[in-house]
């Protein structure tokens, strides 16, 4: 079996929801740092006088597991691995304490 290209398939699912829906005066932001393996989607901007600085997806890619750091999506970004292929045991829901890890299907770290 072929193994799944996890750089371009982070990079995939990040540019699908880097399209931005939102009223105000804000862009979204994709980050991908292939050197040290961090992928993020940011939304940047103003809504009037407020300003909006926040990060969506936040994923890193750790000796061959996929850590999910922060996922801001409704789908899950987690869910959205599965469907493309990548097993459970590579992906880390790195936003979950250490000690709830263990409870989930995922990996632990």
């Amino acid at each position: 079996m072929e193994r799944i290209d996890y750089i371009q398939l982070i990079k995939n699912i990040l540019t699908q929801h880097s399209i931005n829906h939102s009223q105000n005066d804000t862009e979204i932001q994709l980050i991908f740092d292939d050197h040290n393996h961090h992928y993020q989607v940011l939304n940047i901007g103003w809504d009037d006088q407020t300003r909006i600085y926040g990060v969506i997806i936040h994923v890193d890619l750790k000796e061959d597991k996929i850590w999910i750091q922060r996922d801001g999506t409704e789908v899950g970004i987690a869910n959205q691995l599965l469907d493309a292929g990548v097993a459970k045991e590579h992906i880390v829901l790195g936003f979950q304490a250490p000690y709830k890890r263990e409870f989930t299907e995922f990996a632990i770290g």
